[in-house]
């Protein structure tokens, strides 16, 4: 359910700038500048946003157009641009926030200059200079012949979210920027569960079907199901809703093909407008520009509100914040949703000495935080064991009586990501404001894995709501983990399978030493038994 995205600038059908790719975020912040000189002020710059796949084509997820004859000259401009797609003009794909300074030539050539003698110069080819900025910031400054102006533009960040801030300057605190920037109101989970008489695509009257779903940023993509036009996949996938309105699922059916593009068999979509909460629907959806029809099961489950955030923004901390949430909670608020039975803070601050999962001996570890069937995920730290994420999650408890758990990867681009531990907090268990270190654990929690977590959690809770809440049934969990292969498992077998082949080869060197009389004494020996 998230996206690698990365932004391309083009100008006259030609590339002129790429930012670097933000892994696993559907908000990204890229704060990175760009100096492109433009002959012609009057044709628009065109903006495409990719999501990043590893060894394959990359995914189209929103485009826009920046006029530069609205930009006023020589002042600095704050622009925010909504995405589009031309094939789902209805669509809300986001939003992309631009600082954008309009210069004319000459200014920009003393700013390359100035820029020349504190910053390192990496390289030169013919009238381009590529220069890099000493901090995380990339700077990318292009030379066209004869230019008329040039744009200086900082690139902030692409926003699943439209109501934003406008920024003022570059140095606006991350914290500021993503405060509950990550907000779901319910999840749809989704199992296909077979196709019936898809189109065959193939020589021999047949297809390798799959199927990909996208609900705004989420995709999934499903497994391929070879030589076959009524493929059973039983497969499950779990989308946020991020308005209450819902939206529109959009399913294509495809044809795997080796060595060439793949084949199209047909699309549909699911309007989850249309479709009542907490309840099941079984819905046959035929193929649009297509044959056959896809068998799916939809669930909406209403989910209370969670949010994440740095350290820095702390709702307990706060003391009206602190208030309004007591308040919320309090013997007096019995009767006000029923649902609503209590308030968790979870501080993921940091880890140690983790299992090193890649052949470099280090790990690029996440961290998974769920609550039920809430389900947030940290930053990854990149080639490290000991990671230090200093984030917030907060969730709203509808049973007083569930587990919190968090869990450890190692984040693999060309592969499901690798466990590396694991958690599991019971809410009545918690100490409000302790800093503690866990014990990572295996999958079934039945022993410890390598590595410690630092979290710190609160929990403020209504005892009457929660007892009543009690004499319900426990709430359905709709995400489960899909069994994945273990890579350190594969590599214990690589190497029990290396010792009994490295036996073997031992052995016939030493029936051959005795044939070829290397040693006498041992070849008679061997001979005499």
């Amino acid at each position: 359910g998230t996206s690698d995205p990365y932004v391309k600038f083009k100008l006259g059908g030609k590339e002129v700038f790429r930012s670097k790719t933000i892994h696993k975020n559907l908000n990204p912040v890229w704060e990175e500048k760009a100096c492109i000189l433009i002959d012609n002020p009057r044709e628009p710059l065109y903006i495409k946003v990719f999501d990043y796949d590893f060894g394959l084509q990359d995914d189209f997820i929103g485009s826009a157009f920046l006029d530069l004859t609205s930009l006023e000259l020589n002042r600095e401009t704050d622009v925010t641009l909504c995405l589009q797609d031309p094939h789902y003009p209805d669509h809300d794909l986001g939003s992309i926030l631009l600082s954008v300074l309009l210069a004319p030539r000459e200014e920009q050539r003393e700013m390359t200059m100035l820029m020349r003698k504190s910053w390192k110069r990496s390289s030169k080819k013919n009238d381009d200079v590529l220069s890099n900025m000493p901090s995380r910031s990339e700077n990318l400054w292009h030379k066209i012949c004869s230019p008329f102006c040039c744009v200086l533009m900082t690139l902030f960040c692409v926003s699943s979210n439209q109501n934003h801030e406008t920024f003022q300057t570059q140095s606006l605190r991350l914290s500021d920027l993503h405060r509950k920037s990550q907000l779901w109101r319910g999840i749809v989970s989704v199992t296909l569960i077979e196709g019936r008489e898809l189109k065959a695509m193939d020589a021999n009257g047949l297809s390798d079907p799959y199927v990909k779903f996208r609900l705004g940023h989420q995709k999934y993509k499903s497994k391929i199901v070879p030589k076959t036009l009524n493929p059973q996949w039983r497969e499950q996938f779990d989308f946020h809703l991020y308005e209450e309105r819902g939206g529109i699922i959009d399913i294509t059916v495809w044809d795997k093909d080796a060595g060439k593009k793949d084949d199209f068999i047909g699309r549909c979509q699911v309007d989850l407008s249309t479709l009542s909460k907490e309840q099941t629907h079984k819905l046959e959806m035929p193929l649009e520009e297509g044959e056959g029809c896809l068998v799916l099961l939809v669930t909406l489950t209403a989910s209370a509100a969670v949010t994440i955030s740095d350290l820095s923004v702390n709702s307990l901390e706060d003391q009206k914040e602190r208030e309004e949430i007591l308040k919320r909670y309090s013997p007096m608020a019995i009767f006000h949703n029923m649902k609503d039975v209590g308030f968790l803070q979870v501080k993921v601050i940091r880890a140690e000495a983790l299992m090193a999962a890649d052949v470099t001996g280090k790990s690029d570890p996440f961290c998974v935080v769920e609550l039920n069937n809430d389900r947030l995920l940290t930053h990854t730290i990149y080639k490290n064991l000991n990671p230090e994420w200093n984030k917030i999650f907060t969730f709203n408890i509808k049973d007083i009586h569930s587990v919190l758990e968090v869990t450890v990867y190692d984040e693999d681009r060309d592969r499901s990501a690798d466990f590396l531990g694991k958690v599991a907090i019971p809410l009545l268990s918690i100490q409000n404001g302790e800093q503690k270190a866990y014990v990572l654990k295996n999958k079934q929690l039945t022993g410890p894995t390598k590595g410690v977590i630092y979290l710190e959690i609160d929990v403020i809770f209504n005892a009457v709501k929660a007892s009543i809440r009690t004499l319900m049934p426990k709430e359905q969990k709709y995400i489960e983990e899909e069994n994945r292969l273990s890579k350190q498992l594969l590599l214990r077998n690589f190497v029990r399978m290396k010792r009994c082949v490295m036996v073997l080869i031992n052995a016939a060197y030493y029936v051959n030493s005795c044939f070829d009389w290397d040693s006498p004494p041992r070849s008679l020996a061997a001979f005499l038994v």
